[in-house]
């Protein structure tokens, strides 16, 4: 018996397409990783993915950069521009030979990662990833974050081991070896 109101399913006004639903994909992982094994763990299971994706995505601007190595304002070019393709708005606020300060005033997740903080390794290990393997070492503080209930986020990106570096709580990456 069909519906007297004769709507075709493919019609019907519903939040589901692609995006929607890759990014409530994560949010759900990422909410069942953190009830399960706590937010450290599943903040730790996020990282090994975002790592995966920094060392792959490096390698995508290297090759259409023609560059062996990124130098530190392809770094910040790179990661902001990351950002805006996948519909982010991350930009820099400052930039010395000892760190990168990013603003950002849209979460590619959108408000799928509110109180969803672990889905920041994705930004945290993409970022540290590829700073270190062009620059030899990073370290990442997301000072902070929509997924916290912040306006923005505001992610510092340490280029060199420094006194403040090193005070600052955060995760560290190291230039890895680069698989062929």
């Amino acid at each position: 018996m069909t519906n007297s109101l004769n709507h075709s399913i493919s019609s019907l006004n519903l939040p589901l397409e692609r995006d929607i639903f890759l990014r409530t994909l994560i949010r759900e992982l990422s909410g069942t990783l953190h009830d399960v094994v706590g937010l450290e763990e599943a903040s730790g299971f996020i990282s090994v993915v975002g790592e995966r994706m920094g060392r792959q995505i490096n390698q995508y601007y290297k090759s259409a950069l023609e560059v062996s190595n990124l130098s530190p304002k392809q770094v910040a070019d790179v990661l902001v521009d990351l950002k805006k393709r996948i519909q982010g708005d991350f930009y820099v606020i400052e930039q010395d030979d000892e760190k990168i300060v990013f603003g950002n005033r849209v979460c590619p997740f959108g408000d799928k990662v509110l109180n969803r903080p672990a889905m920041c390794m994705m930004t945290s290990n993409v970022f540290g990833t590829i700073a270190a393997n062009n620059l030899g070492y990073a370290k990442v503080k997301l000072q902070d974050t929509i997924a916290e209930g912040a306006s923005g986020c505001r992610v510092i990106v340490y280029l060199k081991f420094t006194p403040e570096a090193e005070d600052a709580e955060g995760r560290e990456y190291f230039r890895g070896l680069e698989s062929v």
